[in-house]
């Protein structure tokens, strides 16, 4: 049985992905579930990492522990002050150790990163990125990182210069489960066509959104138009109106896009209607390699001299 090295923790607001790391940087097992940040009080996020990992710790062995995301957070188990740009996504000397009870455990956080011209935030998408960059240290371009809150990041000489979040992923829960858009788009099918007739209408005119959302609960009420079809339309609308915004970003660099299977897929299409072909890169191996380096320089730092 091949030995743990070391564990990746991927904790955000609502889900924690824990990875159990071998020798060669493989995947051994992992653990996914919702105790994520907004369940759970400061004192409850050691017992929620012992539930999950318990199985990977040995009663004689340290575990070296490296997490990223909303862990960090003023609400998490520990704030982790952010690294401001023009910074490095990830280095091993800003990573904060965790005060833990269980004798198994080194815990270390890594910060997120801050803006403040224009303000803005993020924790979790810099490891990502730096995983990327662990493996192409040479690329200058920008990062596409679609979710709940999806960024937009340039990448200059290895450092992140400037990145904008969008809330494209909460508008689309809040308007399909809490919006009078909810009885018309309730049904869980797709319709790739009218995705991108909608990415499309929402980039010739981004100014007309709120319009354009309301005249979906028309075409519902007076065309009869399928709710697989009006889902896939907001999903359109929402990510159009995203890359509209980032047009002049995405036209003139490299883009690679780091996210789940299904909400890259939608960004690819859409970039590629516009003739521009991103790279999707796997977010786990993203979060992975970015957490590698300060993984490295714990276990180094724990070796005897």
């Amino acid at each position: 049985m091949m030995t743990i090295q070391w564990v990746a923790l991927d904790w955000g607001t609502t889900n924690l992905n824990a990875y159990a790391i071998g020798e060669r940087g493989q995947i051994l097992d992992r653990v996914h579930n919702a105790q994520g940040m907004s369940r759970l009080e400061p004192r409850e996020f050691e017992p929620a990492l012992l539930h999950a990992i318990g199985p990977w710790l040995d009663e004689d062995r340290i575990m070296p522990v490296l997490a990223c995301g909303m862990v960090g957070a003023q609400q998490g188990w520990l704030e982790v002050p952010y690294s401001e740009t023009p910074c490095l996504p990830v280095s091993p000397e800003t990573a904060v150790s965790v005060p833990v009870n269980d004798r198994r455990l080194a815990v270390r956080i890594v910060p997120g990163v801050c803006q403040r011209q224009p303000n803005d935030v993020m924790r979790g998408e810099e490891t990502q990125i730096a995983g990327y960059l662990a493996q192409h240290p040479d690329f200058d371009g920008v990062f596409c990182l679609p979710g709940t809150h999806s960024k937009w990041v340039q990448i200059v000489n290895g450092e992140i210069r400037s990145f904008t979040t969008f809330m494209t992923g909460e508008l689309f829960g809040l308007l399909t489960q809490h919006s009078v858009l909810r009885f018309c788009t309730k049904d869980p099918g797709w319709d790739d066509a009218a995705f991108l007739e909608a990415v499309e209408t929402a980039m010739s005119d981004p100014g007309g959104l709120a319009a354009k959302l309301f005249s979906m609960r028309s075409c519902a009420l007076l065309s009869g138009t399928p709710s697989e079809t009006l889902r896939a339309h907001l999903s359109g609308l929402l990510i159009g109106s995203e890359i509209a915004a980032m047009r002049k970003m995405w036209r003139a660099s490299d883009v690679v896009i780091i996210g789940d299977r299904e909400n890259a897929r939608l960004y690819q299409s859409a970039l590629a209607s516009f003739d521009i072909t991103p790279l999707i890169y796997d977010d786990a191996q993203a979060i992975i390699q970015g957490l590698r380096s300060v993984a490295m320089a714990a276990i180094h730092a724990a070796e005897p001299a």
